[in-house]
């Protein structure tokens, strides 16, 4: 690995996360590789399941740098991203200094609102120095925000530096490896995904997601890893409101390990539809003939490879 982007090639970034169990397909490499080369953040869309956040995790475990997260929500605003004052130990020392007869107003405040009450949240500490280099920021679902939060982020990744009224101004010593991901709930705004290099993560093909399979469920035999795959591949193309992911492919494949099964029928798949589907309405859909009509035309596909 180079110091400067923590990956000497496209392929070292292959190489090296596969190593953890992530496979990951050249374009989403390079873009990858260039986030770290040139210090961009990294914008990861694409459906929920595919695969966005586990990079970050990948990362972090292969370069050894603490992960930092902000699941974002409905609401998120710069306060609860940034930091809090601990006001219940704040009360606490208002007490106590009262009951000592030390209340001195101005050094009382001074106190009040240094760093021994400051609560820092996921964006103060990804400012913060590390002994194992800049941590790697995870703003996952970013799409879930609303477009105030979208434009503090904004300011924020621009100069990699918030500023605490009290405190006044912290700036990263090193800015810490960004990643933002979003289902796609909501469109986010295009001044947000400038600042970043883009990438939308698709639904792997056949070869990859047995690949993503094998590395993540060794266990499972061959046969019974490419029947899941191509199933799954083949529910895709289905009318559902909620395809499966790669995230449900693999829990579906432990499932069936703790059945001990062996080959798919539609016996096995109506029993364990739950892993794979988590809409009742998609589930319904595959009742009856339904789900042995998707593993024939399965199987077919598979015979044909």
């Amino acid at each position: 690995m180079s110091s400067r982007s923590g990956f000497s090639s496209i392929d070292e970034v292959q190489s090296i996360l596969s190593e953890t169990g992530y496979v990951c397909g050249r374009a989403l490499a390079t873009v990858v590789f260039l986030a770290g080369r040139i210090g961009r953040p990294l914008f990861l869309e694409g459906e929920a399941g595919v695969g966005k956040t586990e990079i970050a995790k990948a990362l972090s475990a292969v370069t050894g740098r603490r992960l930092i997260r902000l699941q974002c929500y409905e609401g998120l605003d710069a306060a609860s991203a940034v930091y809090e004052w601990n006001f219940a130990a704040q009360m606490v020392a208002i007490r106590t200094a009262e009951a000592s007869g030390q209340a001195d107003r101005r050094s009382l405040q001074a106190e009040l609102f240094s760093t021994e009450y400051l609560i820092e949240r996921p964006l103060l500490q990804a400012m913060r120095p590390d002994d194992a280099g800049a941590p790697i920021l995870l703003i996952d679902e970013v799409d879930r925000t609303d477009e105030p939060f979208e434009a503090f982020l904004l300011e924020a990744l621009s100069e990699f530096q918030v500023t605490i009224p009290e405190l006044g101004p912290i700036k990263a010593p090193e800015p810490p490896t960004v990643i933002l991901t979003s289902n796609r709930t909501r469109e986010v705004h295009d001044a947000l995904k400038r600042r970043c290099l883009y990438h939308w993560v698709d639904y792997p093909e056949f070869d990859r997601e047995l690949e993503i399979l094998q590395a993540r469920v060794p266990d499972a035999a061959q046969r019974l890893s490419r029947e899941v795959v191509a199933f799954v591949q083949a529910l895709r193309s289905e009318d559902l409101f909620k395809k499966p992911g790669v995230a449900e492919t693999i829990d579906w494949a432990h499932c069936l390990l703790a059945l001990d099964v062996v080959s798919l029928s539609p016996e096995v798949i109506a029993d364990t539809l739950g892993a794979i589907l988590k809409y009742q309405d998609d589930i319904a859909k595959l009742h009856g003939s339904e789900a042995k009509r998707i593993l024939d035309a399965a199987r077919t596909t598979l015979e044909d490879m």
